[in-house]
């Protein structure tokens, strides 16, 4: 009897730590994330290219923008950075004909200059991560090992109720 009833509250512990994982990561497709640009401000046509932006920004995801749009225009679009972001070191990937290129951009010092030479322009295809910063790393390392550590003193509670 105890033993069943150690392995169903096993369970709900289970379902319940999956349960709060599973929408903390991302989707695999965010139809809000998908933009048509019909011209430019000047009335005129531009030719739209994609691009990806994955990682700490608030809609990661596809994005159809004009081929002249820098990064801090794709991030702020992509709903800007989340507090969990690093900025001091965005990562750009793009094809060349060489093979993949990652580009690093230093957006915090952006931020700290203005100097608008450290934001590239955009290419066809590129694919923008935002990724966290060390203390983001740390939390969730210290959350997975709270809840192992939950798991393994129920486990031990229940053996030492049960002798």
């Amino acid at each position: 009897m105890r033993r069943t009833i150690f392995i169903i509250f096993l369970v709900i512990i289970g379902l319940s730590l999956w349960a709060q994982t599973e929408g903390s990561g991302f989707s695999s497709y965010n139809p809000g994330a998908v933009y048509q640009y019909t011209g430019s401000l000047t009335g005129t046509e531009q030719l739209k290219i994609r691009t990806y932006i994955w990682g700490q920004v608030r809609n990661p995801g596809l994005y159809i923008v004009p081929d002249d749009t820098d990064l801090l225009t794709l991030i702020s679009s992509a709903g800007g950075p989340t507090e969990n972001a690093k900025l001091s070191k965005i990562s750009i990937i793009r094809s060349t004909m060489e093979g993949e290129k990652v580009i690093t951009v230093d957006l915090k010092e952006y931020l700290e200059t203005g100097e608008a030479e450290l934001i590239p322009i955009l290419k066809p295809g590129d694919t923008v991560i935002v990724s966290g910063s060390t203390y983001y790393a740390f939390t969730k390392a210290v959350n997975w090992l709270s809840q192992i550590a939950v798991i393994l003193s129920v486990y031990i509670a229940i053996s030492n109720v049960s002798k």
